[in-house]
């Protein structure tokens, strides 16, 4: 009976916020304390309810008294986290006094805000992002203790608490800001468009329009992960998505079971990486650059195409070696016939990327016709439409999935306003451009590293805030463009997803694949190696970013092209046959000279590669090596 009540009080929590952020978004906004303060007030109460403190039932499926202050406990957790929302929302206007004489009142909602939001984010993400921010309030407190290299001045309680818990400079900051204004409503709108079959709908269409090729099943995953991921918010969201499709496929057509989950994890890292959505990150991204949000999908696109085609040529040469033909495997479906029956459900998608674009309408705006559109463009086929039980579980499972970025994106608050309050972020630059002697490359690999370490189990939102604050500033102190350096962070702490030994992507693609977790993160590392270079490349060579004319972005765009096969040829070594070692070591030295900028290292490198790439398919005479067998893979 009590779990009745509360799976109705979630389903009213969730039309409340899905209605409140799409009035917001299509109609009117709201001032910014008070939309955050909603926003996070009914995501935390939703997070008690659908995420419980602890097992319930016992093992006869009672009700055991531990369950039942369980359940107590979280409705009063819910019930805390309302007050919250309601204090702010009606007091928004008080608070801006809360630095200079905080009343009680506040002072407990301040308290409150910051508990609540750690234990939410525990239940929800796990205990790395919350321990990281208590860390940080630890150090707020102790901070005047430490050595000179971490000593700051010190703090009182009522100074961090109105800080971090009351401010727009902690939990309700800007992270938080643009998950309420931006985020919720793109998660919603993947929701509906899930919920109108079109996840179904870029599986069948990336099998039309690959899966009679060569590597047909990988190639499926890499293109359908590629479309869904491009609005989706998630990694591990994107891989339970399509991999449950694409894994078994994959199997089925000769792959081991650690390289189809390598393959799907690593094609739905890079959705995060893909416009419009970008894992959410392109809202935030262009709120810390103060630029428009198109530019940053434009800087996005050229290296998430690249990273794509990164890992089309891996499988393909990789097929190529296992001599492996899709159409043995599984029956490709009718381009056309699938476009006139089920063609229109990626309509509301164009629709939304078309406002963002044509009448550039803000994004808030787009995504509320967005949505307003799926259900409309579903009427035109009767199959398709959508029952009102349809929309309310899109509601519903849009706002369940909006948690997990809501969560992320106030506890990373946090540890924001602890940095901005102690200065610790310039301190934290200060101390990359030592390490790094002030040489650029070092300092990328560096603060490749860091990205990697600080993003691991971490959401892609949630990293990127805390890496912008602490690792972006020293590349930008070495010259690069702001938007070049902020990229190149974003995309290590995406790409953390894959990598061991916290790959929460390769993770969940290997429970569906059945296989040993470590071993298929480590598959997807080699199989992303290529991938992983590719900030590089737009580090030195902006263009890649748009940040140049026309003939500059082509001709970076050509040579880069020209890189990643050379590099992807050499890693796998293979082409008609496998490569020489020699060969192998050519085609990666020229690679790495076309990542230079300079026309002098352009040439060389250019000329290093294709001569080998004449003399491997031209030349060289074929020995007849057997191609690899799947079992060998």
């Amino acid at each position: 009976m009590l779990q009745k009540i509360i799976t109705r009080a979630v389903v009213i929590l969730a039309f409340f916020l899905a209605f409140f952020h799409l009035y917001a978004g299509g109609i009117q906004i709201f001032p910014s304390m008070q939309q955050r303060g909603v926003h996070l007030g009914f995501a935390l109460a939703l997070i008690f309810l659908i995420y419980p403190f602890m097992k319930k039932q016992n093992n006869e499926g009672n009700i055991s008294t531990r369950g039942k202050i369980a359940w107590v406990t979280d409705i009063l957790l819910a019930g805390a986290s309302i007050f919250i929302a309601g204090y702010i929302y009606m007091h928004f206007i008080d608070l801006s006094m809360a630095f200079s004489s905080p009343t009680i009142t506040m002072l407990v909602v301040g308290i409150l805000s910051i508990l609540l939001t750690l234990e939410a984010a525990r239940r929800i993400i796990g205990w790395a992002l919350p321990v990281l921010a208590t860390l940080f309030l630890v150090y707020a407190f102790v901070g005047e203790k430490l050595p000179l290299l971490f000593a700051h001045s010190g703090y009182s309680l009522q100074r961090i608490i109105t800080q971090v818990g009351l401010s727009n400079e902690g939990v309700f900051g800007i992270p938080l800001g643009v998950s309420a204004t931006y985020v919720v409503l793109f998660v919603l709108f993947g929701s509906f468009l899930e919920k109108s079959g079109a996840g179904k709908f870029f599986i069948d269409l990336a099998f039309s329009l690959v899966g009679r090729f060569r590597g047909g099943a990988a190639k499926v995953s890499i293109v359908s992960s590629a479309l869904f991921g491009s609005i989706s918010g998630s990694q591990v969201g994107n891989v339970a998505t399509t991999g449950i499709l694409t894994i078994p496929l994959m199997k089925r057509g000769g792959y081991k079971a650690k390289y189809a989950g390598a393959v799907e994890s690593v094609a739905s890292t890079g959705g995060m990486l893909l416009p419009p959505v970008m894992g959410a990150v392109a809202f935030l991204m262009a709120d810390f650059l103060q630029v428009e949000y198109i530019q940053v999908a434009l800087a996005a696109l050229i290296p998430a195409l690249l990273y794509f085609i990164a890992i089309f040529i891996m499988v393909d040469l990789r097929a190529a070696r296992m001599g492996e033909n899709s159409e043995d495997h599984y029956k490709v479906p009718n381009l056309k016939e699938m476009i006139v029956t089920k063609g229109h459900l990626i309509l509301p998608l164009l629709v939304l990327v078309f406002l963002l674009i044509g009448p550039q309408l803000p994004p808030p705006e787009a995504a509320f016709w967005g949505i307003v559109s799926v259900p409309l463009v579903c009427l035109l086929r009767k199959e398709t439409r959508m029952s009102f039980y349809d929309m309310k579980e899109a509601i519903v499972q849009g706002m369940k999935l909006s948690l997990v970025v809501a969560s992320a994106c106030a506890c990373a608050g946090i540890v924001i306003g602890v940095i901005n309050m102690t200065g610790m972020g310039l301190r934290f630059s200060g101390i990359l451009i030592e390490l790094s002697g002030g040489h650029l490359f070092v300092l990328l690999l560096l603060t490749m590293v860091a990205s990697i370490i600080m993003g691991m189990g971490l959401p892609p939102v949630a990293s990127y805030i805390i890496l912008a604050v602490l690792a972006a500033p020293a590349i930008t102190q070495l010259g690069v463009p702001s938007m070049a350096a902020h990229m190149f962070i974003f995309y290590y702490g995406v790409l953390s997803g894959i990598t061991p030994p916290v790959a929460i992507a390769a993770y969940a693609a290997s429970g569906i694949a059945k296989t040993n977790p470590m071993s298929t993160s480590i598959t997807a590392c080699r199989l992303a190696a290529v991938a992983f270079i590719v900030p590089f490349m737009f580090v030195y060579g902006p263009a890649l970013i748009f940040q140049g004319t026309v003939v500059t972005i082509l001709l970076a765009s050509v040579t880069a092209l020209i890189g990643i096969y050379a590099l992807a040829v050499a890693l796998e070594g293979y082409l008609k046959q496998p490569v020489l070692l020699i060969s192998r070591s050519m085609l990666f030295l020229g690679a790495v000279l076309l990542i230079n900028v300079g026309i002098l290292f352009d040439i060389i490198g250019f000329v290093l590669i294709v001569a080998t790439l004449l003399y491997e398919l031209k030349v060289r005479k074929f020995v007849g090596v057997p191609n690899l067998s799947a079992k060998e893979m």
